[in-house]
C-alpha cells in the first residue's frame, strides 16, 4: 500500500493520539467522590471538576480536530514556501 493512498499520515495519527490523551486526562480530572442520601461530598463542586476538567477536555477535542484536519506538506510545497520553485 502506497503512502499516497492513505488518508492520514503518521503525524496525523500522532496528533490524534495526543489529543485523545488530553481528553482522557480531562475526564480523569472530573472524577470526584460520590454523594448519596447520607453523605454529601463538597468536592463535586470544586473548581477542578467544574471549570478545569471541561476546559482540558475541550482543548483535547480541538486538538483531535486539528489532528484530523492537518495536512502534511509534500516536497514540492516545501520548496514553494522557501522560494525555490523549480
Amino acid at each position: 500500500m502506497s503512502k499516497r493512498n492513505l488518508a492520514f499520515s503518521k503525524i496525523n495519527f500522532l496528533l490524534i493520539a495526543v489529543g485523545m490523551l488530553v481528553v482522557i486526562v480531562g475526564f480523569l480530572l472530573m472524577i470526584t467522590p460520590s454523594s448519596n442520601e447520607t453523605v454529601f461530598a463538597e468536592e463535586i463542586f470544586s473548581a477542578r471538576a467544574i471549570k478545569v476538567a471541561p476546559t482540558v477536555c475541550f482543548a483535547g477535542f480541538i486538538f483531535v480536530i486539528y489532528g484530523i484536519m492537518a495536512k502534511e506538506k509534500n516536497e514540492k510545497e516545501e520548496k514553494e514556501d522557501n522560494g525555490n520553485i523549480e
